[in-house]
C-alpha cells in the first residue's frame, strides 16, 4: 500500500513538472513570435517609418495582434486559450502556406509552431487535471 502511495506521488510530481515545462515553454515562446513578428509586420511596409506609414500599414500587423491577445488568454486560461490558439494556428498554416500561391518554408515552421504551442497549452492543462486527480 504504501509503495503504490509513494509511486502515484512520484507520477503527480512528474505530470506536474512536464506541465510546467510545457506551460512556460509556450508562455514564453508565443509571446516572443507574437511580439517580434507583430513588430515586423507593422514595420515592414512602412517605407520612410513615418507615423503615417506605420499608421497605413497597421492592418497587416492585426492578425500578430490577435496571436498576443491570445497568448495573455492562454496565460490566464490554459485550455480555452490552447484550443484558440491551436485553431488559429491550424488556420494560419492554411491560409499562408495552403490557401495562397506562394509556399515558404520559413512561413510554414512559423504557422506549424503557433499550432504546436497552442496544444503545448491544451496537454499542460491536461496534465495538470490528471495530476488533481491522482492526489
Amino acid at each position: 500500500m504504501l509503495k503504490t502511495g509513494a509511486l502515484n506521488i512520484l507520477k503527480m510530481k512528474n505530470k506536474i513538472l512536464l506541465a510546467n515545462i510545457l506551460r512556460y515553454t509556450s508562455r514564453y515562446l508565443l509571446l516572443s513570435v507574437a511580439v517580434l513578428v507583430f513588430i515586423f509586420a507593422l514595420l515592414s511596409g512602412a517605407e520612410d517609418m513615418s507615423f503615417k506609414a506605420i499608421l497605413h500599414n497597421s492592418p497587416n500587423a492585426l492578425p500578430w495582434l490577435l496571436l498576443l491577445v491570445l497568448t495573455f488568454v492562454a496565460w490566464k486560461w490554459e485550455l480555452i486559450g490552447g484550443v484558440v490558439i491551436t485553431a488559429l494556428g491550424l488556420f494560419m498554416i492554411w491560409f499562408f502556406n495552403i490557401g495562397g500561391s506562394n509556399f515558404f518554408l520559413v512561413t510554414f515552421i512559423l504557422t506549424l509552431l503557433i499550432s504546436l504551442l497552442g496544444a503545448f497549452f491544451i496537454i499542460s492543462w491536461y496534465l495538470r487535471r490528471k495530476a488533481n486527480k491522482l492526489s
